[in-house]
């Protein structure tokens, strides 16, 4: 069948969407029906800044973000969809907020001029196996009163996995962004009708993925991100292969001196020699000896090992 609509989720259509100039309405609804955790006024404007916000770590592709802008009241919002599953993506989404926190400060600037930074993040993996929610907000609250006098920084992030909802259970602004993210390009004409009716923002998103808007080379821009996607999920599961084999490796090895261990106590034990041990397993009589001090710290045993290696 063919798909009328593209992937949202793709790097290419989704900074189309949201990170463009003539698309900054469509980026300015989607950020005041998501973020709530924080009471605010309604964003009216937004202007896009530089996603490198650091020239010499960006050398290093480690702070460069999705999406940048700063409101009217110069609040920053840092927006990014994650499709691969990282370890510590949440750490690094504390470290670009850091990033862009501190980017303000100017030679002879004060503290209290910095401003507040929003990291929004959509997720294509479970973040938080623990929580059942598709949304998660977080800021920092005083531990015993929660208090919340720490404003400057707070995180929303949506898991897509965990999202369920068909298109005539949607209820709010929110659950129709998780279905447009996550079933986009298996929309029909019915369920189009019905997810973005009376909603121009999300009209307007769902026209920025139709196939028919898309000129040659920009889709084979959007193909070349398909298949970066891929590489990079190949060396992925590349070194989590690798990291398996040697997990096993090890727990080959880590076995076969475990069973060296009770051979030479048990022919210890028997009264071998332990010349004859140590042919046998390989090891030093020395080593015989250490193995058995640490297995079992009984004095006797020790004793009996020192007084046959004449010591």
């Amino acid at each position: 069948m063919f798909n009328k609509y593209l992937d949202p989720k793709n790097d290419v259509a989704f900074k189309r969407i949201f990170g463009t100039e003539k698309n900054k309405d469509i980026l300015i609804h989607f950020l005041n029906d998501i973020i709530t955790c924080n009471k605010r006024p309604a964003i009216k404007n937004v202007t896009f800044l530089r996603t490198v916000q650091d020239p010499d770590i960006a050398a290093h592709k480690t702070s460069i973000v999705d999406i940048l802008c700063v409101d009217e009241k110069e609040t920053r919002y840092i927006v990014e969809m994650q499709v691969a599953k990282e370890k510590g993506f949440e750490k690094r989404a504390m470290f670009y907020a850091a990033k862009a926190y501190t980017a303000q400060m100017i030679v002879g600037g004060e503290y209290d001029d910095l401003k507040e930074v929003i990291f929004l993040a959509i997720a294509d993996f479970t973040m938080f196996p623990h929580r059942t929610g598709y949304k998660s907000e977080h800021v920092i609250l005083e531990k015993d009163t929660h208090d919340h006098d720490l404003k400057d920084f707070s995180f929303t992030f949506l898991e897509l996995p965990k999202f369920h909802k068909k298109i005539d259970e949607l209820s709010s602004m929110t659950d129709k962004w998780m279905y447009f993210f996550k079933h986009a390009y298996e929309t029909s004409r019915e369920d189009w009708d019905k997810l973005a009716e009376g909603d121009a923002s999300l009209k307007n998103a769902y026209k920025e993925l139709d196939q028919h808007y898309w000129n040659e080379e920009e889709m084979l821009t959007y193909d070349q991100a398909i298949k970066n996607a891929w590489v990079e999920k190949a060396r992925r599961d590349q070194k989590f292969d690798e990291g398996i084999d040697k997990g096993r490796e090890e727990g080959r090895e880590e076995g076969r001196e475990e069973g060296i261990k009770k051979v030479a106590k048990n022919l210890v034990s028997q009264g071998i020699d332990f010349e004859v041990i140590a042919s046998v397993s390989g090891l030093t009589q020395e080593d015989i000896t250490a193995l058995l001090s640490q297995e079992d710290p009984d004095e006797a045993m020790v004793k009996e090992v020192d007084s046959k290696l004449g010591g």
